[in-house]
């Protein structure tokens, strides 16, 4: 099994998918496992592109894109160290349906598509933990929308930021006005709206195009309930 290593801020960087393999079916897949570097802002995948390579990531976190009418866009989910990227391979199809953008950078597990195939085709563990993993995204999706219609702006910017720290393990991280429009598609008046209003109280620190979580526990009260729902999903599949 890959060794649990961590950052000098002492969170792990090792992806959670691959950690939970039994030690003999990882070393099984270690010689097609290949560690990259994943670039902020880096595409890896366009709707309707083929997928060539999976990614398990470390500490980088890879946003789901779907683009809308004109220019704008919105991320309907996020992957982070709990997944995987380009899971329709998995399930059998070949191509993605969003646009796979390096929200944070950092390390990932690069495995060929072909690879993922065979091996999912063993009814291995990770067979198994990807089926979990799929339901944990599904749930991940579904809520996301759910919550960007009917939930205040500052209370998706809340649990926005709490499942990137979920994910990052950092506290502080780049995030312009702009980026954040598109995550949450709303306009960029409204996220400074709702940022100044999490900085009135003390929650976060923005400055610089550079967001810096001041108080978490705070920043969970202020969220809405779909990040402690995706939390549970998240954490549930993995136990």
């Amino acid at each position: 099994m890959p060794v649990l290593r961590s950052n000098d801020n002492g969170s792990t960087s090792v992806n959670r998918v691959l950690a939970t393999l039994p030690k003999a079916e990882y070393q099984r897949l270690s010689p097609s496992l290949r560690p990259v570097k994943l670039v902020l802002g880096e595409v890896l995948y366009e709707p309707g592109g083929a997928i060539k390579y999976v990614y398990f990531p470390n500490n980088s976190i890879i946003s789901l894109i779907s683009p809308l009418l004109g220019t704008s866009s919105l991320e309907v989910g996020m992957i982070g160290n709990e997944g995987m990227a380009g899971l329709s391979v998995f399930m059998g199809v070949n191509s993605s349906s969003t646009q796979a953008l390096v929200q944070g950078a950092g390390s990932a597990m690069r495995m060929t598509s072909a690879n993922v195939r065979h091996e999912a085709g063993r009814l291995s563990s990770l067979h198994s933990l990807l089926h979990r993993y799929s339901h944990s995204l599904l749930t991940q999706i579904s809520q996301t929308s759910v919550c960007n219609n009917f939930h205040l702006v500052h209370a998706r910017l809340a649990r926005w930021l709490l499942m990137t720290n979920d994910r990052l393990g950092m506290e502080e991280f780049p995030l312009t006005q702009s980026f954040l429009s598109n995550m949450l598609g709303v306009r960029r008046e409204g996220v400074s709206e709702a940022a100044s209003a999490l900085q009135t109280h003390k929650l976060i620190r923005y400055s610089r195009g550079v967001i810096t979580i001041l108080n978490r526990r705070g920043l969970e009260a202020s969220s809405c309930e779909c990040y402690a729902l995706i939390k549970a999903e998240t954490d549930s599949y993995l136990n």
